[in-house]
Formats: structure tokens, C-alpha cells, sequence
């Protein structure tokens, strides 16, 4: 599941400061569950500044981003696919990061042998070589690694070009955006970088154009990209939570419990 929308906005020199609040919040998340859709909890005590920011980001989104993304969708399917396998090549030494950090082994080893097959024998990640290996991508960021560490939710913020975030998930998107795994000190990196970058809006934009599309024929479409933005991150620390790939809570039918 990408990225939800107006997530198109590079800061990576953003502050660290905000690291700082993500204790603050509401209740933590009960236990995780795969079988279903996770329960959560809602706080969105600022909702008149929040929905006033929303419009802004509704406002960019129709009349650059949107459209862009549409025009994107039209072009030939194996175009589209290279540029998600390169965006997606690129972002692994993060979500490997975050596997070690959630102490997800399991998931940090399949992370670091996809990006190593992927760079060296899918041309540089255009080609997905470790998926037809049965190595699955899976994303991870350190929202939903706080989250996995019981950090609680935190009220809602509507971030100016970045959309619906808990505290939590805010302060995540804000040092994921300021850790480069990379380095600094090449000019080429930096380039392909901001490539991926540019790249991974697009295309998640794109994937997204189905659920905005019908989530904007709903009689209030700010509660309902907020709800749907808590609900997918309430999944994602679920999963997280698991652990390993595809592992199933003993609740759930043909499940085991956690070792």
C-alpha cells in the first residue's frame, strides 16, 4: 500500500525536534491482530485547523498533483512498473533500518537480500529479480516502529502538503524524510535520489487515484481520509507487530503464537 496522498513533499532537512513530542497521545493500540481490520482510537482535537489544511492539500492535489498522476496512469504498463520497482529498490535500506529497529529479523534479512539482487541483477532496481525469487516486498518506517514500540497514537495533524498523520505517524514522516542512508557526499546519489523521490509520489498517487476517487463521493471527504488514513496505519503496526513475513497470531485460523 503506498504512501497515502499530497505525501509528495521532500523536507529532508526538516527538524528533529518533533521527535520529541511522539510520547504525547491518547490510549496505546490493543494487541495486533492479522485476522481483521486493527482497532484504533481517535483524537483530532485541533479538527477546524486541520480541515482548514486539508483544503489547502485538496487544492494542490486537484490541480497539480492529481492531474499529474492521471497522465502517469496512461502510460504503458511496463513504463509504469519499472518506475515503482526503482522507487521501491530505493527506499529498502530504510525499511531495513526500521526492520532491525522493530528487531523483525526475519523482515530486515529479506529487505537487505532484495535490495542487493535488485540493484546488482534487476539494473538497478527496475527490475523486480528478488520478487520472482518469492522474496515479497514489504515497506516499513518509523511510524509504524513506534508504533510497534506501544508509542501511543497521539492527536490527529493534517500536515501542510503531506496530509492525515497521528502525532506519532507525523513525527515518523518527519525523521524518516531527515535520515538518508546514503550519505551525503555524492552528487549522483543525491541525483537518484531525488529521482526516487519524485518517482514514488507518482506512482503511489497513482495507485491511490481509485480509493481518493471514491473516498471524495463520501458526504464529508476529510473524516473520510482521516479515518481511512488511521485505519491503514493501525494495520501497518499490526503488522509489524508479527514479525515475521506472513506470520499469523494464534487467534487466527492455521495461526501460531509469537515465539
Amino acid at each position: 500500500m503506498p504512501t497515502p496522498p499530497y505525501a509528495w513533499f521532500s523536507a529532508r532537512n526538516a527538524l528533529l525536534a518533533l521527535s520529541l513530542l511522539a510520547a504525547g497521545g491518547c490510549s496505546q493500540r490493543p494487541p495486533a491482530s492479522a485476522c481483521g481490520p486493527v482497532a484504533y482510537q481517535l483524537s483530532d482535537p485541533a479538527e477546524p485547523a486541520n480541515r482548514a489544511v486539508f483544503a489547502f492539500n485538496r487544492s494542490v492535489d486537484d490541480y497539480l498533483l492529481a492531474p499529474v498522476a492521471r497522465g502517469y496512469s496512461a502510460l504503458p504498463k511496463f513504463t509504469q512498473q519499472g518506475v515503482h520497482n526503482f522507487a521501491a529498490n530505493f527506499g529498502e535500506p530504510k525499511v531495513f533500518v526500521n526492520d532491525l529497529l522493530q528487531g523483525n529479523g526475519e523482515r530486515a534479512m529479506t529487505s537487505l537480500t532484495r535490495f542487493i539482487f535488485n540493484t546488482t541483477l534487476g539494473v538497478a532496481g527496475l527490475i523486480d529479480v528478488s520478487g520472482k525469487m518469492g522474496l515479497a516486498r514489504h515497506t516499513s518506517d518509523f511510524g509504524q516502529t513506534f508504533g510497534v514500540w506501544n508509542i501511543a497514537d497521539g492527536p490527529i495533524i493534517e500536515l501542510p502538503l503531506l496530509g492525515s498523520h497521528n502525532l506519532r505517524d507525523a513525527t515518523g514522516r518527519v525523521l524518516g524524510m531527515a535520515v538518508d542512508p546514503f550519505g551525503d557526499n555524492s552528487d549522483t546519489v543525491d541525483t537518484l535520489t531525488n529521482v526516487a523521490t519524485a518517482g514514488a509520489v507518482v506512482d503511489g498517487r497513482a495507485e491511490l487515484l481509485p480509493i481518493t476517487d471514491w473516498l471524495r463521493t463520501l458526504p464529508d471527504d476529510y473524516l473520510a481520509m482521516r479515518d481511512y488514513t488511521a485505519q491503514y496505519r493501525a494495520d501497518r503496526v499490526a503488522e509489524g507487530k508479527l514479525g515475521a513475513p506472513g506470520k499469523r497470531p494464534a487467534s487466527c485460523p492455521g495461526g501460531q503464537a509469537d515465539e
